[in-house]
C-alpha cells in the first residue's frame, strides 16, 4: 500500500513538473512576442495582443506536434529494443530542431495543401483570426489525442482546422472540396500500402535470413544489400523531403543520387556486418543484433525529416496570422522570421520531451511485439509510401502509413503463427501413438528446418494422415480450431489499440473543423 501511495505522489509530482515547464515556456514565447510586437511600427493594441496570443497558441501547437507525431518516427526503434527511450527522446528532440532550424525553409505555405481559397477573404484581419482559429483548435485536439494515447496526423489535424475556420468565414464556397477528397482517400490507401510494403519485407527477412538453418551465414550476405536498400531510401527520402526546402532536386535525380549513396554504403559495410555476423549465436536475436544500428540512424534521418516538414503545420498559420499582423496582407505565402522558426522547433523539442513518450510507447509496444528486423520493416514501408506517394500527389499522412506499417508488420505474424499451428497439427496427427519424446525431437528438427524442407516434410506428414484437414479434425474440433486462432490474433495484434487509432483517424478532420468553426466565432466576436 505504500508503495501504491509512493508510486502515485512520484506521479502526481511529475505531472506537476512537466506542466510548469509547458507554461514556463509558452509564458517566455508570449513575452518575446510582445517585444516583437511593441517594436513593429503602427500597430495597434490589439493587433499587438492578437500577436502575442497567436506566438503561445502556436508554441502550444508546435508542443503538440512532437508530444504526438514525433512517436511515429521512435516507436519502432523503442519497442524493439534498438534504443531506450531516454535515447529516443534525445535524439529525436535534437534532429527535430536541426530539421526544422536548418531545412525548414524561409517560406511556408500557409493554407497547408490549398485546403481554402484565401483570395476570398480581403480582410487581413479576419485572415489572421481564421489561422489563429486553426491554430488553437489544432492544439487542443492533438492534446486530447495525446493524452487518449491515440496518434494522429497534425498534417490531417491542421487541414481540418483550417477549413473548418475558412467555413466559418467565409462560407461551403471557400473550400477546395477536391483536396478534401484526396485527403479522405489516403485515409483508406495509405495504411493499406504501408502494412502491405512492411508485411512483404519482413516476409523477404524469414525467408531469407531466420528460416535458414545458417542464419548467421545468411544474415552476412542479406544484410549489407537490406542496409544498401535502406540508404537508397533514406537517400532519396531526404533529398525530396529532409533537403526540399534548401535544394530543389529532381525525382529522378534524387533516385540516382540515393543508389549512389547505397552502392557506397554496401561496399563499406560487407566486411564489418560479416565480422559483427560471426560473433553472433546461430538464432533470430543475433540477426535482430545487425539491424541496431541502420534503426537508430533512420529515427534520426526521419526525425529531421519531420522537423523540416512538419514544423510547418504549427509555424506556418503563425507567419500568416504576423503578415497579416505587421503588413495588412492576406498572405498564402508567407515568408517566415527566424524567432519564429526557432519557436516552431523548440517547440517540438519541448513537447516530446515533455510528453512523447506515452505515444512512443504506444505504436512501440501496444499494438504488436516489435523486434529490429520488424521495426526495419516499418522504416522501410513509411519511407518507400511516401516517396511514392509525393510523386504521385496523393496527401499521405507519415501517422498513418507509419502506423499502417505496425498493423501489416502484426497481422503477417498472426497469419504465420495460425499457419505455423496448422502445421504443428498435421505433425501431431501423423505421429499419433507414438512416443512423445520422438514427436517433440521431430518437431524441433521441423522448426530449424529451412522451407523447402519444411515443405518436403509437411507432404510425407499429409501423406500419412491423408489430408491436413483431417489431421485437424482428429486433434481439434472446428469450435477449437476457430478459438486457437482467435488466440493468436489477440495476442500478436491488440484489436482494442487497432480500434483506437482508426476511429481518432476518422474522426480528426471533421471533429477539428467543427471545432475551429466554432473558436473562430467566439474570436470574431471578441475582436470585431
Amino acid at each position: 500500500m505504500a508503495k501504491k501511495s509512493k508510486s502515485r505522489f512520484v506521479s502526481k509530482n511529475q505531472d506537476v513538473l512537466q506542466l510548469g515547464v509547458a507554461v514556463v515556456f509558452l509564458i517566455l514565447v508570449g513575452i518575446y512576442a510582445s517585444f516583437t510586437g511593441a517594436s513593429a511600427a503602427g500597430l495597434t493594441s490589439s493587433a499587438v495582443w492578437l500577436l502575442i496570443v497567436a506566438a503561445v497558441v502556436g508554441a502550444y501547437m508546435a508542443m503538440n506536434i512532437g508530444a504526438n507525431d514525433v512517436a511515429n518516427n521512435m516507436g519502432p526503434a523503442v519497442g524493439s529494443g534498438a534504443m531506450t527511450m531516454g535515447w529516443a527522446i534525445l535524439i529525436a528532440a535534437v534532429f527535430e530542431v536541426l530539421g526544422a532550424v536548418v531545412a525548414g525553409g524561409e517560406v511556408v505555405g500557409t493554407i497547408k495543401g490549398g485546403i481554402i481559397d484565401a483570395d476570398q477573404i480581403a480582410d487581413p484581419n479576419r485572415f489572421a483570426w481564421v489561422m489563429f482559429s486553426a491554430l488553437l483548435a489544432g492544439g487542443l485536439w492533438l492534446n486530447l489525442a495525446t493524452a487518449l494515447g491515440a496518434p494522429v496526423s497534425t498534417t490531417h489535424v491542421i487541414i481540418g482546422a483550417v477549413m473548418g475556420a475558412g467555413i466559418a468565414s467565409g462560407g461551403w464556397g471557400l473550400v477546395n472540396w477536391s483536396t478534401i477528397g484526396a485527403i479522405v482517400a489516403s485515409w483508406v490507401i495509405s495504411p493499406l500500402v504501408g502494412g502491405a510494403i512492411a508485411a512483404a519485407f519482413l516476409y523477404l527477412i524469414k525467408r531469407s535470413i531466420t528460416y535458414r538453418a545458417e542464419k548467421t551465414e545468411a544474415a552476412t550476405r542479406m544484410v549489407p544489400w537490406l542496409i544498401a536498400v535502406m540508404v537508397w531510401a533514406f537517400g532519396t527520402y531526404m533529398m525530396l523531403k529532409g533537403l526540399g526546402q534548401l535544394v530543389k532536386v529532381g525525382f529522378v535525380t534524387a533516385l540516382l543520387a540515393g543508389v549512389l549513396m547505397a552502392a557506397v554504403a554496401w561496399a563499406l559495410l560487407r566486411k564489418p556486418v560479416a565480422r559483427m555476423a560471426a560473433r553472433q549465436d546461430n538464432s533470430k536475436d543475433g540477426v535482430n543484433r545487425l539491424f541496431t544500428w541502420p534503426l537508430v540512424c533512420s529515427a534520426a534521418l526521419l526525425s529531421f525529416a519531420h522537423g523540416a516538414n512538419d514544423v510547418a503545420n504549427a509555424i506556418g498559420p503563425l507567419a500568416a496570422i504576423y503578415e497579416a499582423v505587421k503588413q495588412g496582407a492576406v498572405a498564402t505565402k508567407a515568408a517566415t522570421p527566424m524567432w519564429i522558426m526557432v519557436l516552431g522547433a523548440l517547440g517540438l523539442a519541448i513537447g516530446l520531451a515533455l510528453y512523447g513518450a506515452k505515444l512512443i510507447r504506444t505504436v512501440g509496444k501496444e499494438i504488436t511485439e516489435l523486434d529490429n528486423m520488424r521495426a526495419y520493416s516499418i522504416a522501410m514501408a513509411a519511407t518507400l509510401t511516401v516517396i511514392v506517394a509525393s510523386q504521385l500527389g496523393m496527401p499521405v499522412s507519415t501517422t498513418h502509413v507509419t502506423l499502417g506499417a505496425v498493423f501489416g508488420v502484426g497481422f503477417l505474424r498472426e497469419l504465420l503463427k495460425v499457419n505455423y499451428a496448422k502445421m504443428e497439427a498435421v505433425v501431431y496427427a501423423a505421429h499419433q501413438g507414438q512416443d512423445r519424446a520422438e514427436v517433440e525431437a521431430y518437431l524441433q528438427r521441423f522448426e530449424t528446418a529451412e522451407v523447402l524442407e519444411k515443405k518436403s516434410m509437411l507432404a510425407d506428414m499429409k501423406r500419412r494422415t491423408k489430408a491436413r484437414e483431417e489431421a485437424e479434425s482428429t486433434l481439434f474440433g472446428k469450435s477449437e480450431r476457430k478459438a486457437l486462432k482467435k488466440a493468436y490474433r489477440q495476442e500478436i495484434v491488440k484489436r482494442s489499440a487497432v480500434m483506437r487509432i482508426v476511429a481518432a483517424w476518422i474522426v480528426t478532420v471533421p471533429a477539428t473543423a467543427v471545432l475551429a468553426a466554432i473558436l473562430f466565432h467566439i474570436v470574431a466576436a471578441v475582436l470585431s
